[in-house]
């Protein structure tokens, strides 16, 4: 099978969907995030799938951005890059939480709950350094990044509208998130994984993509848009 941008994109689709599912599904198991927990076969499963999930989640909106790069401009620009980010500093953080909490967490119970605590919104003395300001520059970069991105898409008209529609009020809702106690906030993750999915299975879906189509280019005036099968 030759590989060309055209299947790299599409693929790239599978991985939005997949990431975009683990989101709601993560958010349904995920274990309270209490020092107790962080020893258990759930807290390693969840957190093994939250790291896959990081993962897929850059892949997909990569080629979610790729789709569209000709028509996205610098709103999709740069919602791309922080939205890639926030999964990139996800991945990091739940590498932490998957590998390095369970091994230290006879050893240095207070260091784990206040590690615990920056994301669960408690407050746990312990000596952090500068990890409690990065929530709050994650959430930045998700509100922001999900936001022009959505835009970006809306305005390129190249995936279904809805999904753009879903991604940037999903990630404008996470701001309500105060409104609601932890872990109830959860159900705000569930637009955001309809909408990852929905861009996903757009790309994963087509069937007749041209490399000019692939990048979001337009045809010109007057010629109806024909492409060619992958």
């Amino acid at each position: 099978m030759k590989i060309t941008a055209c299947r790299v994109i599409r693929w790239s689709g599978l991985s939005a969907i997949l990431a975009g599912i683990l989101f709601i599904v993560i958010q349904a198991i995920h274990p309270p995030e209490i020092l107790s927990s962080v020893t258990t076969k759930a807290w390693a499963i969840v957190h093994y799938l939250t790291l896959a999930m990081s993962l897929l989640g850059l892949l997909g909106i990569t080629g979610i951005y790729a789709r569209q790069v000709n028509r996205a401009g610098w709103i999709g620009l740069s919602g791309f890059l922080l939205f890639g980010l926030f999964w990139t500093a996800t991945a990091a953080f739940t590498f932490v939480e998957a590998f390095v909490l369970p091994v230290i967490a006879a050893d240095a119970p207070k260091f784990v709950e206040g590690y615990l605590g920056i994301f669960a919104g408690s407050h746990v003395v312990s000596n952090l350094g500068h990890l409690p300001g990065v929530a709050p520059v994650g959430g930045v970069l998700y509100v922001l990044g999900g936001l022009l991105l959505g835009a970006a898409t809306f305005r390129a008209g190249i995936l279904p509208r809805w999904t753009a529609v879903l991604l940037a009020c999903a990630a404008v809702s996470t701001l309500a998130s105060s409104l609601l106690p932890h872990p109830m906030d959860r159900v705000l993750a569930l637009p955001m994984g309809l909408a990852l999915a929905g861009m996903g299975y757009a790309i994963w879906s087509e069937r007749r993509i041209d490399s000019s189509a692939a990048a979001g280019s337009t045809q010109p005036r007057g010629r109806k848009h024909e492409s060619h099968r992958i």
